[in-house]
């Protein structure tokens, strides 16, 4: 099994964002399904800012895998996007460490905010339930208009708006940390 460094990414990483979105973009070709399309530069803000998880070979020091956060809603939301494992490095459980990675940045950086993500993906879906993420409707989402804007660059954009964004192919998650808190 290869071994990674899975960790918060920095200025010192930007030199992966070319070859993650190329990543993501065939990725998704591949699968049929949209994806958020993000530019490098998009990418690179996100690393420097620290903002981004990313799974390096530590043999190679190849790039692995990558995801990143963005925050909605005044901060009341904060997405998970962009996971992708590149595929040599599929099925040593990659995703998982880059998820649980995001999920411990989001609630460190965001603590009160609700995490979400969408995702056509059963894996996906798997992981975030396992963290604690539950499946829920486009309406327990943020209402965020840049968030949705984001959905445009997907094959399947058609469906969400002509449900009014209430509908589409992607399973919406959600986990809220009140769910902690003794009632």
């Amino acid at each position: 099994m290869a071994e990674f460094n899975v960790l918060i990414a920095g200025a010192e990483h930007v030199k992966y964002a070319e070859e993650i979105c190329h990543e993501m973009a065939e990725s998704a070709k591949a699968r049929g399904t949209g994806i958020a399309k993000r530019s490098p530069e998009y990418l690179e803000k996100q690393m420097v800012s620290g903002k981004a998880v990313i799974a390096i070979q530590k043999s190679t020091q190849k790039v692995a895998g990558f995801c990143y956060i963005e925050s909605w809603g005044h901060e009341k939301y904060v997405a998970n996007s962009g996971l992708i494992v590149f595929p040599e490095f599929r099925k040593f459980g990659l995703a998982r460490l880059i998820k649980d990675k995001a999920f411990e940045l989001s609630r460190k950086k965001f603590p009160n905010a609700k995490l979400f993500g969408l995702t056509t993906s059963l894996a996906v879906m798997k992981i975030n339930s396992e963290i604690g993420y539950h499946p829920v409707t486009f309406s327990e989402l943020t209402m965020d208009d840049q968030f949705w804007n984001g959905c445009k660059s997907c094959v399947n954009y058609d469906i969400l708006t002509r449900t009014e964004r209430s509908k589409c192919l992607c399973t919406g998650m959600l986990y809220d940390p009140a769910w902690e808190k003794p009632n």
